[in-house]
């Protein structure tokens, strides 16, 4: 039996290195919705499961050092949410991970933009694009492993 939450929490967490990759080095508020997807609370006002999964990676990667924030916006948001130099130093270096994932490298490319192909950014990119939990959870493991 598949581990669901685990995939999604591999998921959420290339989304929101993405989503903070693209802003950086600004500062931003980080929205769980934004992560996750629209939540409907309960009639006591009660997240969905999915939703508090998603808030807690975000959460979870502050606490093991990937990024900084200042607060927390009730369950919501993270406030001024920033890579910290370990992530972004993870996510703008060369990957060394090899999954199988069609390469979309194009030797007539500049220098620059071939080299920038080759990180592990672009890494997390194709395997969101491909959609593949299994590639989501390959590139992801890896980096948190390094």
């Amino acid at each position: 039996m598949a581990d669901l939450n685990i995939d999604d929490f591999y998921r959420d967490c290339a989304v929101i290195m993405l989503r903070l990759y693209s802003s950086f080095p600004r500062k931003a508020i980080l929205y769980v919705d934004d992560i996750c997807g629209p939540d409907t609370p309960d009639e006591f006002g009660l997240h969905s499961e999915r939703h508090q999964a998603a808030f807690s990676a975000m959460v979870w990667l502050a606490e093991v050092g990937y990024i900084n924030f200042t607060e927390t916006v009730r369950e919501e948001a993270l406030d001024q949410a920033v890579l910290s130099q370990r992530g972004f130093l993870m996510l703008s270096s060369r990957s060394e991970i090899e999954l199988g994932i069609a390469d979309e490298t194009d030797d007539s490319l500049p220098p620059s933009v071939m080299e920038h192909s080759l990180t592990n950014v672009m890494q997390i990119r194709r395997a969101l694009k491909e959609g593949s939990s299994i590639f989501i959870q390959q590139v992801i493991h890896a980096l948190l492993s390094s």
